[in-house]
């Protein structure tokens, strides 16, 4: 039997101090190491999402410092365009009518009668909205709608011949050049309706809406049942809104153009449940936020959205800023009827006499 050992070899405290050195080095080598590889994550995070903000932005981005606000800015912005506060520089009847040629107001202007007879509303896909089911019969009398949405022209001819107010995006109270042939944006639905009153028309109804959108097929968008961006605008592909007829494609059976995408159209209706319908009553209810019970929930920002007795207006067809299935002729958006946006449009109609 062997026995086998190993002779400790004795170190000195200088070697002792050296190797603690050398392991305090180390630990610190690694703190910052990871300190450096976490910032350099962080800011290839940031990075990467400031690059994907950059591809999803709805302007150009080199337009970045007109398009910047100071906290509070807009509230500041809508008060004063509330009041009346703005400098603005009215057009006159003649300085509207000589925006476009004759042939371009008569264009317009048209309208297309949809003939009198029974079609299908809403859907029964499975993936649609609650709100946008179930499918259930419509009959409709005859009724003239608008072959394009209204544009800022026409509005600004409105404006002119009433004294109404501008959209607060109208420099000093002008349509911003180059826009008089895309469809009138930052118009609240009781805005669309004075338009409509002194044009000699309406608002359609959201059945009216949906029967022009989809013909008497029912079809999914106004050329058929499968989505093709080619035939809209929408989804930031272009980044704002386009010129009325950009998409000939697109048009309706009837060649109504514009239907999906562009903007989002106020029609007349009340959101309210279809017949049948299995959706929960509290989408139907308008709410607002609660003012706060204490400093503490002011503190923290606490808020409770609680239901009221008003009601909620149905915007229809999608915009350029949509998702492109919201697009699709069935389905229903809805806003209080005193918010306006730049995606918010409207189309008018008129009875058949």
């Amino acid at each position: 039997m062997s026995i086998s050992y190993t002779k400790k070899i004795p170190i000195s405290k200088s070697q002792i101090e050296q190797r603690r050195r050398f392991l305090a080095a180390t630990f610190v080598s690694c703190i910052v190491l990871v300190l450096v590889g976490g910032t350099v994550h962080v800011v290839s995070l940031g990075s990467n999402r400031m690059a994907d903000m950059r591809d999803k932005v709805a302007y150009d981005i080199e337009k970045l410092d007109t398009k910047l606000r100071a906290a509070g800015e807009d509230i500041v912005r809508h008060s004063i365009h509330e009041f009346g506060l703005d400098e603005i520089q009215p057009y006159t009847v003649e300085e509207v009518e000589a925006l476009l040629s004759p042939e371009q107001w008569a264009e317009l202007d048209s309208m297309v009668e949809i003939p009198a007879g029974v079609f299908y509303m809403g859907t029964n896909f499975k993936r649609a909205d609650v709100q946008d089911q179930p499918r259930h019969k419509v009959e409709l009398p005859a009724y003239r709608i608008d072959k394009y949405p209204v544009t800022n022209a026409q509005y600004a001819r409105f404006i002119a011949a009433t004294g109404s107010r501008p959209p607060m995006h109208w420099v000093k109270g002008k349509i911003p050049q180059g826009l008089e042939l895309h469809p009138v944006t930052m118009v609240s639905w009781y805005d669309a309706l004075n338009y409509a009153n002194w044009a000699g028309k309406r608002l359609p109804s959201e059945a009216e809406w949906e029967r022009a959108a989809r013909g008497t097929e029912g079809r999914r968008w106004p050329w058929g049942n499968t989505m093709d961006p080619q035939k809209l605008n929408t989804y930031y592909q272009v980044g704002s809104t386009t010129i009325v007829g950009s998409y000939p494609e697109g048009a309706t059976p009837e060649g109504i153009l514009d239907m999906s995408g562009n903007v989002s159209e106020w029609v007349a209706d009340d959101f309210e449940p279809y017949p049948g319908s299995m959706a929960p009553d509290e989408i139907f209810k308008a709410k607002i936020p609660e003012v706060p019970k204490s400093a503490a929930e002011r503190s923290m920002k606490l808020v409770e959205f609680v239901s009221t007795k008003e009601k909620y207006k149905v915007l229809r067809g999608g915009s350029w800023k949509s998702d492109p299935f919201s697009t699709s002729g069935y389905h229903r958006n809805f806003s209080w009827p005193n918010y306006a946006s730049n995606f918010f449009g409207f189309r008018c109609a008129q009875d058949v006499k």
